[in-house]
């Protein structure tokens, strides 16, 4: 495979350029798999030991497509920037868009500027790949190959590679990963490799919880070889929580934060903004401290949860019938 056949996905393209890269040095090496270590029936690509994040806390947020996941992640980043920390939010969805209420616009994503100087990483700065959002939050956008090829996995593993290269990780306090929609695949539970915890949005309905469940799933298979453990979830524009909390005791997890379902966040999404940088309405007001008090959970450190996920007709019976 030659990085330079344009008929590759970008990703391939760069695999591919760093594969030969590496052999011209004497250093090609095949990518290690350890099959079946990463979940029943799984053959995965293990983290290289020089790629690990160190010295930051580092927070993977999941849930269902829709569910609020990039709303929940920006609006952490700023919680967590007002306690005076170094934020870092990595975006990990071929939309680009989980930064956009941090700095008001989509940015390029790390595979398209790739592209843009072919493949050749050392070319780039700092500046082509991250922006500032408010109040200081770093905003990266790590993007994912076009659909049907590639895997994001390895979009993501650039991604920190870059980081790294430029020394960005050293003088950051909070990474926080937004990943794609629900775990069903290796390639987007790549940031479980990277992460202390992992965090999942859902909202008081059937399919958010089923999706969470999934995921409780995929997290403890990575738990079995990684750091990653499970800090809780996130009630998210919901004005209950009897659902989740019935499906927590069942199960042994933990429900951390509660947003309700109010309009300040839909029209936030639609100024780019924050909440935080919304007017003081009441309700604005009180969903800032939330987002606050998460942060500061986290911060504090949560309890290493390992929930017992459930099989899918045991949610049926659970929650699927009056």
């Amino acid at each position: 495979m030659s990085p330079l056949d344009t008929k590759l996905p970008p990703a391939a393209r760069a695999n591919a350029r760093e594969q030969e890269g590496l052999k011209a040095r004497g250093l090609a090496q095949p990518p290690v798999l350890r099959k079946g270590q990463d979940g029943e029936g799984s053959v995965q690509v293990h983290q290289d030991a020089s790629m690990k994040i160190e010295g930051a806390k580092v927070f993977s947020v999941y849930g269902k497509g829709g569910i609020g996941k990039s709303t929940t992640s920006s609006n952490l980043s700023v919680a967590f920037s007002t306690m005076g920390k170094r934020v870092l939010q990595i975006g990990c969805d071929p939309k680009h868009d989980s930064t956009f209420t941090l700095t008001g616009h989509l940015q390029s994503t790390v595979i398209d500027i790739l592209k843009d100087v072919d493949f050749h990483a050392e070319e780039l700065r700092p500046e082509d790949f991250v922006a500032e959002g408010f109040n200081g939050v770093k905003c990266i956008e790590a993007g994912g190959p076009p659909a049907g090829t590639g895997c994001g996995g390895y979009v993501v593993g650039q991604t920190v590679k870059l980081l790294k290269q430029h020394h960005m990780l050293e003088d950051t306090d909070v990474v926080i990963f937004d990943v794609l929609g629900d775990v069903v695949c290796g390639g987007f539970a790549a940031p479980l490799q990277h992460a202390d915890r992992a965090v999942i949005v859902t909202a008081n309905d059937f399919d958010s919880i089923y999706a969470m469940n999934r995921i409780i799933a995929a997290v403890q298979a990575k738990s079995a070889n990684y750091k990653v453990r499970l800090a809780g979830c996130v009630a998210n524009r919901s004005k209950d929580t009897d659902e989740i909390d019935r499906f927590c005791d069942a199960v042994g997890f933990n429900r951390i934060a509660h947003m309700p379902d109010i309009d300040a966040i839909r029209r936030s999404r639609l100024k780019k903004k924050t909440l935080f940088e919304m007017p003081d309405e009441e309700d604005i007001v009180q969903a800032r401290k939330e987002y606050v008090r998460l942060a500061e959970t986290l911060w504090n450190g949560t309890e290493p949860l390992t929930p017992a996920p459930m099989e899918d007709r045991d949610i049926f019976e659970l929650l699927g019938f009056d």
